[in-house]
Order: C-alpha cells, then structure tokens, then sequence
C-alpha cells in the first residue's frame, strides 16, 4: 500500500511537468508585433495568420491571435522572447524587418546576435516612401525637398525610431543626395507606422518617412499623399502612379525585408514545422493575393536560406552605419 501511495504522489508530480512539456505543441498559435497597432509589423502579423489559416496553423489548438510588445522599436519584444521564460515557446512568431535588422547591426538590441533567434520566413519585400497629408502644399518631391532647403526647421518628419533607424536613414539619405545636411533636419521619433501616420493625421508632424506598404492602407484611404517611393521601378497597386524617388532626381532605393522568427531554444521538429507550414502557404495562390493586399510584393525565404540572408543583411548595415557616423 505505502508503495503504491509513493507511486502515486510520484505521478502526480510528474503529470504536470509532462503536461508543461506538451503544452507548447498544442497551445494556440501566437503572433507577436513589436510595434503598436497599424503599422508593417502588424500587417505582417495578419498577413501569417490568415495564409496560415488556410494550412491549419500546423497543430495549434485555435486560430492564430495577434499580440503586441511595442518598445526600443523592438527590442523590448527581442529580449522578451530570447528571455529564458519565452525562448522555447514552440507556437509564437515575432515579426520582423529590415529595420529591427538594421537595429540588430547597430546595436540598439543590446548584444544581441543575428544567431541569437531562429528565422523561420521572409513572406514579402516592402519599400521606403515619403508621403505628406492628402491635404498638404507640397505636391512632389521637388516641393518636399525646397521647403526643406528654405525652412528645415518648419517641417517636422515623423519616423519609427531615433536617430539611426531605417525611416531615419532614408528621409537622410534623401536630404544628403539633394544637397541638405540631415543634421539640420527635424525628425520626430514615434512607435511604429501606425503612430507615425496617426501623427500627421493630427499635423503633429508634416512628412512622414515610412514604407508603401503602410503607404497603402493610408492612400486608399485618402488619408495621405505619397510623393516618391523608394523602388528601382513603380510599383504595381494602389500607387502604381507614385513616381520613385530616381525618376524626380534623387537617386536614393530602400528595400525593406517582413518576416517572422523564433525563440532560439523551440525544439527543431517544432521549427521545421513552422518552416514547411510557411512554405506550403506562400506557394499558394490565395497568399500572393493576400500579399498584395498588404502592400508587400514577392520575397520568400525560410529556414537556414532566410538565416543566412539575414546575416549577410545585418553585417551590411553594420557597414552602411559606420559609414554614416552611426557606429564606431
């Protein structure tokens, strides 16, 4: 009797470190944007939840949900899911950019790695864009750039991030090939596109520098005017009629990569899950639909390809910033 009693306390022990070990295979899938509400990152989050629906989200028990971890311009969800807690959650997902790999570079992640997660996909390219209220005197990119030439200091630029992010770095880049010093520039630092343009809907800045695919939402909406957009060529869609910055004289072109990662100890048949899931979605007709919904246009890469691009990306905008002045 006392032998079976021990057994049975045993058990009970033992069930619930089983069950903490099943959990995350059969927990509901998690998306997470580092951002606030409708900026890219959130578009990216929507984008996987509805192209993975269509897959069955690959064993999690309901529908994908859409969280938010604004913050450092993600660092905060950064550290959050490389934490010892979250770092071997095998169903949530963290959107990424090409900004938080441009932040990686530069540090503003504290010493994190490019290795320190696993990337899972790339499901879309996206491109810089320089957009004023629909409302707004300045017409083109000529009229932007006059204005900033004759009174820098009356035109306010809202940005995601400070000094040295990607929406900094092209509204510079833009300044410097027109002959402006960045430094005379006035940028206003926000969380996330969908602040950014909530901003100048409010005239608190005048000129946001942000991307098309948030371009997008807010230009059907007739809520902005996009003046150039930061491609080789004009972009199919909702702006097909915006010219690119080349063609008005500025030859400044901004790729920006979305996709989603990782925490770095998710158990391998869990992330080749995640990956084959990923591919199998993005190879269907409805997910090109889906990504032009969004304002996204064809980039796909997944599992150790996506990895090793990742890194090449990151160790390239280590070299772009210290060409700049932004790391020593």
């Amino acid at each position: 009797m006392a032998m079976l009693r021990s057994l049975f306390l045993s058990l009970c022990c033992l069930l619930p470190a089983i069950a903490a070990a099943q959990a995350p295979a059969s927990a509901p899938a998690e998306c997470v944007v580092p951002s606030k509400p409708g900026g890219a990152m959130d578009l990216t989050c929507k984008l996987a939840k509805k192209s993975l629906a269509q897959e069955g989200v690959a064993g999690a028990a309901a529908p994908m949900r859409i969280s938010y971890l604004p913050g450092g311009i993600g660092a905060v969800a950064w550290h959050s899911m490389a934490s010892q807690r979250r770092r071997a959650e095998a169903n949530t997902l963290v959107a990424f950019s090409g900004g938080s790999l441009l932040n990686l570079a530069q540090g503003k992640f504290g010493n994190a790695k490019a290795g320190d997660v696993r990337w899972v996909a790339a499901v879309g390219a996206d491109y810089g864009m320089i957009a004023v209220r629909s409302d707004s005197p300045y017409k083109s990119l000529a009229d932007l750039i006059a204005a900033l030439r004759q009174h820098p200091d009356k035109v306010l630029i809202g940005v995601s991030g400070t000094i040295g992010s990607q929406d900094w770095l092209k509204m510079a880049l833009v300044a410097r090939h027109a002959g402006i010093d960045p430094k005379v520039l006035r940028f206003v630092a926000l969380e996330g596109g969908g602040e950014v343009f909530t901003a100048m809907q409010a005239d608190y800045v005048q000129v946001v520098s942000g991307d098309t695919s948030e371009a997008t939402l807010n230009a059907s909406a007739n809520h902005a005017r996009v003046l150039a957009v930061l491609s080789e060529k004009r972009l199919p869609g909702v702006l097909a009629g915006v010219p690119t910055a080349r063609e008005q004289g500025v030859d400044v072109v901004w790729p920006i990569i979305r996709g989603v990662w990782m925490g770095p100890q998710v158990p391998e048949a869990d992330y080749q899950r995640w990956v084959a899931t990923f591919e199998r979605a993005m190879a269907t007709p409805q997910f090109a639909e889906w990504r032009a919904q969004a304002g996204l246009y064809p980039f796909a890469l997944t599992g150790p390809k996506l990895t090793a691009y990742v890194r090449k990306a990151v160790d390239e905008y280590a070299r772009q910033a210290t060409e700049l002045g932004l790391m020593r």
